[in-house]
């Protein structure tokens, strides 16, 4: 559970670590989701992430923007308990709570090498895209088929 925590970090300090990674020749990746209850695809789209780059950092929707996103009754956990998950896979190095419901400002604060999505995406579709592009990154689309959505296992759990 320490390692976990020790991941996650404001918005300026994940930035700081994300310096110091670059000084040492190393590739970032940034992935991004709300996580609401973590499942099988959550897993694969990280490590897709994290194969793009040396450092994948993960931003975790702020609870706030997760209800704006997904609706009434959500998140089904805090975005700290989120957060914690999210850190204790392996895969991730940094996570970061955001309250937006998107990326960019993330994104303009830590100008990662790779900006990830997952595979309902396509490279003409990510809304961010040319933030990234406004830097010199790239998009990549990883992880496996969507066949996973948090809206129906939390359907099947509540029958």
């Amino acid at each position: 559970m320490r390692e976990a925590a020790s991941k996650l970090g404001a918005l300026e300090q994940v930035s700081e670590r994300v310096t110091a990674a670059r000084r040492e020749g190393r590739k970032v990746a940034l992935a991004n989701g709300c996580f609401d209850v973590l499942h099988v695809g959550h897993i694969r789209y990280l490590e897709g992430a994290k194969a793009e780059a040396d450092v994948l950092v993960v931003g975790v929707n702020g609870d706030a923007s997760v209800r704006r996103l997904k609706g009434e009754g959500r998140p089904v956990m805090t975005a700290q308990d989120r957060a914690l998950l999210v850190g204790a896979l392996r895969a991730v190095n940094h996570v970061v709570v955001f309250e937006e419901d998107d990326v960019t400002r993330l994104l303009l604060a830590l100008k990662p090498d790779v900006h990830c999505k997952g595979t309902d995406y396509t490279p003409q579709t990510v809304p961010e895209r040319e933030v990234v592009r406004s830097y010199g990154g790239r998009v990549a689309i990883v992880g496996d088929p969507k066949q996973h959505d948090t809206r129906a296992l939390l359907a099947r759990i509540r029958g």
